[in-house]
């Protein structure tokens, strides 16, 4: 793997050693390199970066040792045609077997990629030597190509936890895809053939599954075959549209195969990294029930994947399988990913035939670059998977491949920078890629709007004919020129827009990158899902909704901001959390601030947010002041994950029970909206890290011992939750006096005899 399995080892470390002495280059050739925007190599997501320049033999070996990276990058010098040569460190060359075999000695990477052309014999050597993976380039090739496939590769590193096997596969895909393609793996265009490109030296990974001992294989037919017992996944599939920035004439396979094998890879390096959260039984498909044999039992297994999404997967096997969970999460993982081709292109469809307009381009999708679609046939769970890695801004593979808007959903990570790189490569193919040549036409079937409905109001049935014959627009008078467009002053040309047909300006402005998921739940599991029919106990269980409602109304009356598939599901307490952080940090009961402080700042620069990091480190974070003082995130984080978290909402009292136990409160406050400030914070900093963490303490009501939803107060002296509307006592007034950001302060009924024994104990004291 490219990282160590550790408690704070989830990143890949990157040595890159890099030639900058570059010969003298002509003027042509400069002009060229400056439209291509080259990424710089630096520490992102999971990636963190040391570089070398021109590093002496012995300054090269002391930072292995020391650092003990898992990926080291030998990139070769560039020459003045703009292809890569040797490796030339302060004049000294490396070109031979033995003197890159012998720039390692006892420590040795995970993943060595050779940026030299025919590496060949150099990859071997160093394979032989107990490297497990060398990536090599058998002939020449650009420094465009190399690149471009080198961010490829690193940004699949930095976005996701994966194995050099599945990150080679996504890059090389990417690289047949736009370089290949369109034939700029060589600087002067000449013609190579499809073997050309980057390699890798090294086996397939495999999944060791144990066999289970069988108490008698004689009476079994499956286990008499000797063969693993096997799973079966039940999932259909369905078809899913992708638009991918560049442009193209035909959808060949030229085209069709790289995009299949990234996507594939994207898919693989997922799986790879998931892991089985539960599994309940579950009744088996209608249509499959039958042909089921003796002892195969069916379940409903929830994973989440390498980067955090969350999917759901039928499946049935042995039970010696399916009742162990790391039997059975091995399994669906050697299923997938050893055993299937995941995702068909549909070449001979209908739904592939390009348009024989100019490729469409929307502001929101690829940054306004050119775009064109395609068509794939995916399973509904990979679909799923896609979609929810789409809007996250960190994730940055699809970026990588070219892909712009996963089934009307635009990828948050694709930059400008991005679209200029590979509409470069249209460009170097004699192709007008232009980057500034923006021309908007009409968008895919899927990204248009609904249909209108044969209802509306009088005024936009109303058109003049003034409309349809001349626009006019500030000072700017639009020419009609036939029926079907206008053309204005300076010649450009734009299709007729009449009232009933404007278009939304709003609907063309760039999609924001949001940086906090959404996390949904699992759907719950009926009763009709198992196999008898008694109520079975799953490991979601039901817990407190703790949504402030009026008095004591049932739910379904109370105010909520989920939407309605939300509220029909089995909401746990502490939700499916993100991809959990691996963080080494002691129990939150013993744990010191300073520790917690480092732990929440490494887990939001691991999150993509390093814009909550400040300049001067820990000793000023975090940034935010409040009550003219730092706020106090350790006690704001312990008091919220005590009283059951950020989504328990106004069952807390922020001010009265947690903004009181802070450092930033004093005794003559006089703050307003402490609460709605207190919890602002609280999903800026530390919402993603609470849920990525296990801190949250669920309870049930002190009084009815249950934990159904309901108007749930929490009580400010011992901390226990209780159902409002099951504390009977007379004058505590109505909720709504509890629920408000500073209302009153909650007391349980133990609570108030405790303090009235106690009092009692005083005046008794007093009077003898």
């Amino acid at each position: 793997m490219f990282h160590t399995q550790g408690a704070l080892k989830n990143t890949c470390n990157l040595l890159a050693v890099l030639c900058t002495g570059a010969a003298k280059q002509k003027q042509d050739v400069l002009e060229e390199k400056r439209k291509f925007p080259f990424p710089e190599i630096g520490s992102s997501g999971r990636l963190e970066v040391q570089s070398l320049k021109n590093p002496t033999i012995d300054e090269f070996r002391k930072v292995v040792d020391s650092w003990q990276p898992n990926l080291v990058y030998l990139q070769g010098e560039q020459l003045p045609n703009d292809e890569v040569g040797s490796v030339v460190w302060g004049g000294l060359e490396l070109s031979s077997p033995e003197a890159v075999s012998g720039l390692f000695n006892s420590t040795m990477p995970t993943t060595v990629y050779l940026e030299v052309p025919n590496g060949e014999r150099l990859a071997e050597s160093l394979h032989l030597k107990g490297i497990p993976y060398v990536i090599y380039w058998k002939n020449s090739f650009s420094c465009y190509a190399a690149s471009h496939f080198r961010h490829a590769l690193f940004s699949a590193v930095q976005s996701s936890s994966c194995h050099t096997w599945d990150a080679f596969q996504l890059a090389n895909a990417s690289f047949r895809l736009h370089c290949l393609r369109n034939n700029v793996v060589l600087p002067d265009g000449k013609k190579v053939n499809d073997e050309s490109g980057p390699n890798l030296l090294g086996e397939s990974p495999k999944f060791n599954i144990d066999i289970p001992e069988m108490e008698d294989p004689g009476d079994d037919e499956e286990s008499s075959s000797g063969s693993l017992p096997a799973i079966k996944i039940y999932d259909d599939d369905m078809n899913m549209r992708f638009l991918v920035c560049g442009e193209t004439s035909s959808l060949d396979a030229c085209l069709l195969s790289p995009l299949e094998d990234g996507l594939n890879a994207i898919l693989n390096i997922e799986m790879r990294g998931s892991k089985l959260h539960n599994r309940v039984s579950a009744l088996p498909p209608p249509l499959q029930a039958g042909t089921f044999s003796r002892g195969v039992v069916t379940m409903r297994c929830d994973l989440s994947t390498s980067s955090s999404a969350h999917i759901s997967l039928l499946v049935s096997g042995s039970a010696q399988t399916c009742f162990d969970d790391q039997l059975l999460e091995n399994h669906i993982k050697s299923e997938i990913i050893d055993k299937s081709q995941l995702i068909h292109a549909l070449s001979n469809s209908d739904e592939n035939k390009p348009p024989a307009s100019e490729p469409r381009r929307s502001v929101s999708v690829a940054c306004g670059a050119a775009v064109f679609e395609v068509s794939m046939k995916v399973p509904t769970w990979a679909s799923q998977v896609l979609r929810q890695l789409a809007p996250d801004v960190s994730y940055r593979t699809f970026a990588a491949l070219g892909i712009a808007s996963i089934q009307g959903l635009a990828v948050a990570s694709f930059e400008k920078e991005d679209a200029e790189r590979l509409l470069f490569f249209c460009a170097k193919q004699g192709k007008n890629g232009g980057f500034n040549n923006l021309k908007f036409s009409s968008p895919p079937s899927w990204l248009k709007a609904p249909p209108p409905s044969r209802k509306r109001p009088a005024f936009c049935q109303e058109t003049s004919s003034g409309s349809l014959n001349g626009l006019v627009a500030g000072n700017q008078t639009f020419v009609r020129k036939e029926d079907s467009e206008t053309r204005l002053p300076n010649g450009v040309s734009v299709p007729l827009i009449t009232a009933r047909q404007k278009v939304k300006i709003a609907a063309l402005r760039p999609i924001p990158h949001v940086r906090h998921q959404k996390m949904l739940p699992f759907s719950g599991i009926s009763e009709a899902d198992f196999h008898d029919g008694s109520q079975a106990k799953t490991n979601l269980p039901v817990p407190p909704a703790k949504h402030g409602t009026a008095g004591a109304a049932p739910v379904t009356h109370r105010k909520s901001t989920t939407s309605s598939y939300q509220a029909k599901q089995v909401i746990s307490l502490n939700p499916l959390p993100l991809k959990k952080h691996g963080c080494g940090r002691s129990p939150l009961h013993v744990c010191s601030e300073e520790e917690f402080l480092k732990d929440v700042m490494q887990f939001l620069i691991l999150r993509g947010h390093n814009r909550l990091i400040p300049q001067g480190g820990l000793a000023e974070f975090p940034d935010a002041i409040l009550n003219a003082k730092r706020l106090d995130l350790f006690n704001l984080y312990r008091e919220v994950v005590t009283r059951g978290g950020f989504h328990v909402g106004n069952g807390i009292n922020w001010k009265g029970q947690v903004f009181s136990k802070m450092r930033n409160h004093t005794v003559t406050n006089r703050m307003t909206g402490v609460g709605n400030t207190l919890k602002r914070h609280y999903e800026t900093y530390l919402l993603e890290y609470e849920l990525a963490h296990d801190d949250v303490d669920g309870e049930c009501c002190l009084l009815c011992h249950s934990s159904a939803p309901g108007d749930w107060v929490n009580c400010g002296l011992c901390g226990e939750w209780a159902h409002f509307g099951c504390d009977r006592r007379p004058g505590l007034g109505a909720f709504k006096d509890y629920a408000k950001t500073d209302g009153l302060e909650y007391i349980c009924p133990q609570c108030s005899v405790a303090n009235y024994k106690k009092k009692m104990n005083k005046s008794g004291n007093g009077y003898s």
